[in-house]
């Protein structure tokens, strides 16, 4: 969608108005101007030619450590993982005190209190999955009462996915009141949390609703929308990254508002991450280039970043015994 066509959808005022019932709803995510997908998919490939080389691949491997949410959400998550991980998340390299800090660290409810012992007051926030992660499939009740649990516990910023089968089914209403629900409960007796909303593009199956669904998590209230759980594939791709980040800048230009954007799932590379800066850079502008608007939810990535710093350094490849693994 251009930046034209975007502004004549409605002016501030009127966005206010499209929560109010399913038929409003309906009539704006269906108005919105399709996506041409053949476009999405060759100006992704376009950008990820782009090379970054030199003195700009230093700061970009360092802006990309410092945007990424390390994360563990397994069943065997035990609380010396996470401590490790937050460890590691305090000093990604522990040769090398000059390496940023990243973004934050990503746990289940149960490990929040610990994780935010290990953090400290360091600045690495601390966030959780909530709301019937990864389905997103529960009672209102339910999703609430698992927010607000992470929420008490001190979480900084919670991460929610939204119910695909409801999107697909056209019940936008039910989705668009759950996340303002959650939303609310972000704020609850005083508390902060930021919401990211995990739409599962994977589940999507097009262009199109990963377009609409951005539009109904920042109609909501969303303060971040991410692609991905982890656990679906295709998880993170450059095209759908592309179309959310359009809806944010979109969504900036009619409102003013700053809304972030996280990929996630699939991003392990170094040569990856510059793909997604690039693009974050040609899309949104340097605005979004700071963890505040942009992450990445790859915690095997940080690795490679690592040891691409190392070589960048040093001129020589380490080992893979010169990283951790997580």
């Amino acid at each position: 969608m251009s930046r034209s066509s975007a502004s004549m959808l409605l002016d501030p005022a009127a966005l206010g108005e499209v929560g109010r019932s399913d038929a409003s709803l309906r009539r704006f995510l269906h108005g919105l101007p399709g996506v041409d997908q053949v476009g999405a998919d060759a100006r992704a490939a376009a950008l990820s030619t782009r090379s970054v080389k030199t003195t700009a691949k230093a700061f970009a491997i360092d802006l990309a450590i410092s945007m990424i949410d390390l994360t563990t959400l397994e069943g065997a998550d035990t609380p010396g993982k996470v401590r490790s991980l937050c460890a590691k998340a305090l000093r990604p390299d522990p040769h090398d005190p000059s390496v940023p800090r990243t973004a934050a660290v990503c746990v289940y409810n149960d490990l929040v209190g610990l994780a935010k012992a290990a953090l400290g007051d360091s600045g690495v926030k601390v966030a959780a999955v909530a709301a019937a992660f990864p389905s997103g499939r529960a009672s209102l009740a339910v999703k609430l009462a698992d927010t607000r649990d992470a929420v008490l516990q001190g979480a900084d910023e919670i991460d929610m996915v939204i119910d695909r089968g409801a999107f697909l089914s056209g019940r936008y209403l039910e989705i668009f009141e759950e996340i303002a629900a959650v939303k609310q409960v972000c704020h609850e007796d005083g508390a902060t949390a930021h919401l990211k909303v995990i739409l599962e593009t994977g589940e999507l199956q097009t262009y199109d609703n990963v377009r609409r669904a951005s539009w109904l998590a920042m109609l909501a209230g969303a303060d971040f929308i991410k692609t991905s759980t982890g656990k679906i594939s295709p998880a993170a791709t450059l095209p759908v990254t592309l179309v959310m980040l359009e809806a944010c800048r979109d969504w900036h230009d009619i409102t003013g508002e700053l809304i972030g954007m996280k990929p996630a799932g699939g991003i392990r590379t170094t040569k990856d991450a510059m793909k997604y800066l690039v693009l974050v850079n040609e899309t949104v502008g340097t605005e979004w280039l700071t963890p505040d608007l942009f992450r990445l939810g790859a915690s095997s990535l940080l690795n490679d970043l690592l040891l691409q710093r190392q070589k960048m350094a040093t001129g020589r490849y380490s080992g893979p015994d010169y990283v951790t693994v997580d």
